[in-house]
């Protein structure tokens, strides 16, 4: 399979330049980490360097007793759920987490594929620069995607891109060669059908795992959850979330601006090893009760439409839970 790749080397502020590059099958290549610091309008930021191809009746939650830190409940058919006293212990419990998770991927098949989506979720992955983190993470093994991006250019406000390297990829020391951004030079459908191929070629040369399904499979998928009950860009009502043969799909008119996104599908979602949906303030309260209590709405929330074939673990605050 060959297609045609581009290389971005991208400042945080500015519109990044697109440089040719050879056919695909660099990717299997080791690419040498190249590091830059890019002036940031108050101070300078040391950001890596990208590669972009061009390419149920569930039981209510016992939440009466209040722990100092969290309250893990299992919920059979709903996933691992933990209710966090605050924000911050959130964000400390995931950080574990995730840290133990990508050690368990390095260890095992030498690499950690973990896709993001955008919103209040990268303000959560904060303790991850931290120490012990920091150091302890081997980031020579990850492998970062997107869940779901707008398709605007990479310094724009609504990217998530550029959400995720101000608030985490600039501070850690990934490979030039690991971050897979979308091609903001494409049409949404063309963007779409580009990550897809670099999907497929990812799973060729087993960078990416397969599912029994058919689908990638993820080691971790870490998804915030809208107000709505959305999760990536699949919003309720929308027909892409019954979409059950693309990987990654286009969407045009988005409910929530801006309207031109790509998602992954609830299939290649579903496949993930892992799945984490965090889940903070009093706004998520009626979409985690409908989607792990027994709470109830008039249409199906996407998120309801959350099964992994791997696990599940919710990471809430008290607010998020204040139904349950």
């Amino acid at each position: 399979m060959a297609f045609s790749s581009s290389a971005i080397f991208t400042t945080l502020r500015t519109l990044p330049t697109q440089v040719p590059l050879v056919q695909s099958m660099l990717l299997s290549t080791p690419l040498t980490s190249q590091s830059f610091v890019h002036k940031h309008p108050a101070t300078a930021i040391r950001s890596t360097s990208v590669f972009s191809l061009t390419n149920r009746n569930p039981e209510r939650l016992p939440l009466k007793r209040k722990a100092s830190m969290a309250e893990a409940v299992t919920n059979k058919g709903k996933g691992d759920m933990k209710v966090f006293d605050s924000e911050e212990d959130l964000a400390v419990s995931l950080a574990k987490y995730i840290a133990d998770l990508s050690d368990k991927y390095a260890k095992e098949r030498g690499a950690f594929t973990v896709a993001l989506s955008g919103g209040s979720l990268i303000k959560s992955l904060r303790k991850l620069v931290d120490l012990p983190h920091l150091s302890s993470v081997d980031w020579d093994k990850w492998h970062v995607f997107w869940v779901d991006e707008r398709v605007v250019p990479k310094d724009h406000p609504d990217s998530n891109y550029l959400l995720a390297c101000d608030g985490f990829l600039s501070k850690i020391p990934l490979l030039p060669g690991n971050v897979y951004s979308i091609n903001d030079a494409l049409s949404a459908k063309g963007a779409a059908d580009d990550y897809e191929t670099c999907l497929k070629h990812l799973v060729q040369n087993t960078t990416l795992a397969l599912s029994e399904s058919g689908f990638p499979k993820f080691d971790l998928i870490l998804m915030g959850m809208g107000p709505d009950g959305h999760v990536a860009s699949l919003f309720p009502g929308h027909p892409l979330v019954h979409e059950n043969k693309q990987w990654v799909a286009s969407i045009e008119d988005s409910p929530k601006p801006p309207p031109a996104r790509i998602t992954f599908t609830f299939p290649v979602i579903n496949s993930s090893a892992h799945i984490a949906i965090v889940a903070a303030g009093a706004s998520k309260a009626h979409p985690v009760h409908v989607a792990v209590g027994d709470g109830q709405n008039s249409d199906l929330l996407p998120v309801q439409l959350v099964y992994p074939e791997g696990e599940l673990a919710w990471f809430l605050d008290k607010e998020a839970a204040s139904k349950l």
